[in-house]
């Protein structure tokens, strides 16, 4: 890397930061329990993943995968149909894998989160109370038992690199645990709807599109506060607090 001109900051707040320099992504992170779990997860995903370069706590360092991100939050993507659906079939070989042997967030733990960060956005008028309220009975679709799966569990079309209508890697592997397989079919969709049938095409399976849409808005209802106070704008055109309005 001594030939590199420039270092770009790709994200970065108070609890981890990742830099790209050159053909390298430097991922640097307070709790290594996260960085632990993502190469692990990335050693045992049956899917492309980057490849680990080397990692000296808090840093851990990754290759840089080919090909573009399948799309952003708030913008169109430019990928096709058919990269889409290369995604649901990387999600479905991820979630009949063998399940990774640290346990998942329950029930109880997200309905509980669920309703202290409804509570918050109520009670600081951050959103309309009909918003919140609604939204949260939408959401109570996603609160039932599942069978759980090799879940990903941040899998964002920002985490997902395509190369034409292939799949070249999936990245942030840190949240990666059992849990229910359409909460990363929802993460991998919120906000581009007009996808969903791309990419349950290439999943190859009849899923509940009333858990799928209870997702989209539990997902967002309890992402607002975490954006807003890490410098993030849930607010945008398409994004977050957009997808809780199409829900009405």
């Amino acid at each position: 890397m001594a030939d590199v001109d420039e270092v770009e900051v790709v994200v970065a707040h108070h609890e981890r930061a990742t830099l790209r320099v050159g053909d390298v992504f430097l991922k640097v992170d307070a709790d290594q329990t996260r960085t632990d779990v993502e190469v692990e997860a990335m050693a045992m995903a049956p899917i492309p993943t980057p490849e680990v370069l080397w990692r000296k706590p808090p840093v851990l360092a990754l290759a840089a995968l080919p090909g573009t991100a399948l799309g952003r939050l708030g913008e169109p993507s430019t990928a096709s149909s058919a990269a889409w659906a290369a995604a649901g079939a990387a999600a479905r070989l991820l979630h009949d894998a063998p399940l990774p042997p640290w346990p998942g967030r329950s029930l109880d733990e997200i309905a509980s989160h669920l309703d202290g960060e409804c509570e918050w956005l109520v009670t600081n008028g951050v959103l309309p109370i009909d918003l919140v309220t609604h939204n949260r009975r939408v959401a109570e679709a996603a609160l039932r038992p599942w069978t759980p799966a090799f879940t990903h569990a941040d899998l964002q079309i920002t985490h997902v690199f395509v190369d034409g209508d292939e799949i070249t890697g999936v990245i942030d592997w840190s949240e990666a645990a059992p849990g229910d397989a359409l909460y990363d079919l929802a993460t991998l969709t919120l906000g581009h709807e007009e996808h969903l049938d791309d990419v349950l095409a290439g999943y190859g399976t009849d899923v509940d599109l009333d858990v799928i849409r209870a997702w989209w808005s539990l997902r967002s209802l309890v992402g607002v506060r975490w954006l807003v106070e890490h410098g993030f704008d849930p607010s945008a055109p398409g994004c977050e607090i957009d997808v809780l309005r199409a829900r009405m």
